[in-house]
């Protein structure tokens, strides 16, 4: 019996060993950096870094380096892309239909919209390997309201994945001190508002702390989180680690969590490893100094917020939002709108792995949170058409409920991360395409066939790009402004 339990040891043993060469060797080859392209690949010099304060003292000198930046990605990654048929998806092949460059203005890059006697001023973060182009509907609805608008491109973004690669959330931060700066500089004593969606949250965060403790300037009149990274994955702790490995000899695969085709012209498909660590430094750092601020008890945590979040969010934590940001602040201030999942397709259908009312119970049931509650959701699960549900803080009571003459599209279930901020005319990712065909449309689609036919992922497409109640939280937010 001994014998025969030693010979089992020795065969798991090397059982062990060959599956862990087998790991090493399946590790080397998928870390050896095949498939990387330019886009890649190619760092940008005259990207906006902090240590370049001397050069880029104003957001005109921010626009003034944007603008041989974008010549130098023409240079580096376009010049260097196959074009012509077979290319038509490919972002960075000249005159393809992905091809920012082909539409005017192009919304991979910082603008502005003025307006005369402004009544105040937004400053707009999109997201991680996102561009400017997910929040330029809310602002040009907040422009046509009379607010000074400059949507912000931070650095990294809006050029090729590999800016990913080396932004850090210094850099950030200084950017979007420079366009803090200059809108105060517009509209004088008024107030200036920021918006923040996913990423943007917490650098818009960073910002107002550091302006409540008189390190920079305005303090914020309002804040409008979309989507906010407050708490992500514990796995995004491992990115640094992972991001540190990729700049090593044989494993520059690593420098990605995630390499995909671009055919998105306004958002990069490919993800590096150093956001994720970014995102991660970001969102704790954040967590942890709203606590200290709370913990000190000053008259004011942060200035009035409004936080719009999907129930189901597969980028970002729901619960992180209630418990490491609006629990912590000053009662009375702040709101949580959520937007539930479409309870009349979920009895429909029977097909859902996780009901989130577990969460949407708990917000709406509570009677101690500070801070109020509206849920956008079903009349009832007998109809597609959608209420307001109200709370204030300090209270269960969700009497105050009024209709939105507003309803779910027919297959959709829920939104997503990343459909708050999109109307659902969206020419790219809206419900329908464009009367002009020639403009591509990453929308609402309808294929079917057999798997691994199109090059773009599946899960990429079953994923909502627009928001069908977009009209409530643009208004929201104009009130939440105006307040």
């Amino acid at each position: 019996m001994i014998q025969v339990y030693r010979q089992l040891i020795a065969c798991c043993k090397t059982t062990f060993t060959c599956f862990i060469a087998a790991t090493i060797i399946f590790s080397l080859q998928s870390c050896s950096g095949k498939g990387l392209k330019p886009w890649h690949t190619e760092k940008l010099t005259e990207e906006f870094t902090q240590d370049k304060a001397d050069e880029v003292q104003s957001f005109a000198d921010y626009l003034a380096l944007e603008d041989r930046l974008f010549k130098q990605l023409d240079e580096k990654v376009y010049a260097k892309t196959e074009s012509g048929p077979g290319h038509e998806l490919d972002r960075y092949s000249s005159d393809s239909a992905a091809d920012p460059r082909q539409h005017k203005p192009n919304w991979n890059r910082s603008f502005e919209l003025k307006t005369e006697n402004p009544r105040g001023a937004v400053l707009l973060l999109h997201g991680m390997s996102d561009s400017p182009y997910a929040l330029h509907t809310l602002g040009q609805a907040l422009n046509e309201q009379n607010y000074w608008v400059v949507g912000l491109r931070m650095p990294g973004h809006g050029t090729a994945p590999s800016g990913l690669r080396f932004i850090n959330r210094h850099d950030m931060a200084a950017a979007v001190r420079l366009g803090m700066t200059h809108l105060a500089g517009q509209v004088k004593d008024k107030p200036v508002h920021m918006i923040g969606y996913s990423t943007g949250a917490p650098l818009a965060l960073e910002f107002t702390l550091d302006a409540l403790e008189g390190k920079t300037a305005p303090v914020p009149g309002s804040l409008i989180l979309i989507s906010p990274a407050i708490g992500v994955h514990a796995s995004a702790a491992l990115a640094g680690t992972k991001n540190t490995l990729g700049n090593v000899p044989g494993f520059s695969g690593l420098a990605f969590l995630q390499i995909q085709p671009e055919f998105d012209p306004y958002k990069y498909n490919s993800f590096a490893t150093n956001a994720g660590a970014v995102v991660h430094q970001l969102t704790s750092s954040v967590a942890s100094r709203i606590q200290s601020r709370a913990n000190a008890n000053p008259d004011i945590v942060l200035p009035p917020t409004l936080v719009f979040k999907s129930t189901v969010d597969a980028t970002v934590s729901t619960n992180a939002v209630v418990d490491r940001l609006l629990n912590r602040l000053k009662p009375n201030r702040h709101e949580l709108v959520l937007f539930d999942i479409n309870r009349f397709a979920v009895v429909k259908s029977r097909l859902l792995i996780d009901d989130p009312a577990p969460l949407t119970d708990r917000v709406m049931d509570d009677a101690e949170l500070p801070f109020s509650v509206t849920l956008v959701t079903n009349e009832s699960s007998k109809t597609t058409d959608v209420v307001s549900k109200h709370k204030p803080p300090f209270t269960p009571d969700t009497s105050n409920t009024n209709p939105l003459d507003l309803a779910w599209p027919p297959g959709v279930i829920s939104l997503s991360h990343v459909a708050l901020p999109i109307a659902p005319d969206d020419p790219l990712y809206g419900q329908r395409p464009p009367e002009n065909q020639d403009f591509l449309f990453l929308g609402q689609m309808a294929f079917q066939g057999e798997r691994g036919l199109l090059r773009i992922p599946s899960d990429w497409m079953i994923r909502l790009r627009y928001n069908p109640f977009y009209d409530f939280l643009e208004s929201r937010s104009i009130e939440w402004m105006d307040g």
